[in-house]
């Protein structure tokens, strides 16, 4: 099983900048892709960003493209987004996922609990 935990989030203003981290493990934990998703009040979960676990190859949604930034730590077993110019549609509670490469979310086998970020003035 693995667990997966994000931090980071927080209440921000319009056009500041946050750092997101997901810490992942697990015994079996392995060479996972991961990912970060979002989920608006009554919207439905959207994806954001991926990389690869072998190739460290990225993709983003086109609403975040030139403001986040989607890496991975050097034990391969924590990843983080940076999010920055944020603007009033980012807040939403954001997801870790850990799985298959894609943007869907049936690509991915395992989830956090996910961390809040609001960015009000």
């Amino acid at each position: 099983q693995v667990q997966l935990v994000e931090s980071g989030g927080g209440l921000v203003q319009p056009g500041g900048s946050l750092r997101l981290s997901c810490a992942a493990s697990g015994r079996t934990f392995g060479s996972y892709n991961m990912g970060w998703f979002r989920q608006a009040p009554g919207k439905e979960r959207e994806f954001v960003a991926a990389i690869t676990w072998f190739t460290g190859t990225t993709a983003y949604a086109d609403s975040v493209k030139g403001r986040f930034t989607i890496s991975r730590g050097n034990a391969k077993n924590t990843a983080y987004l940076q999010m920055n110019s944020l603007k009033l549609e980012d807040t939403a509670v954001y997801y870790c996922a850990a799985g298959d490469w894609g943007t869907s979310l049936d690509s991915y086998d395992y989830w956090g609990q996910g961390t809040q970020v609001t960015v009000s003035s």
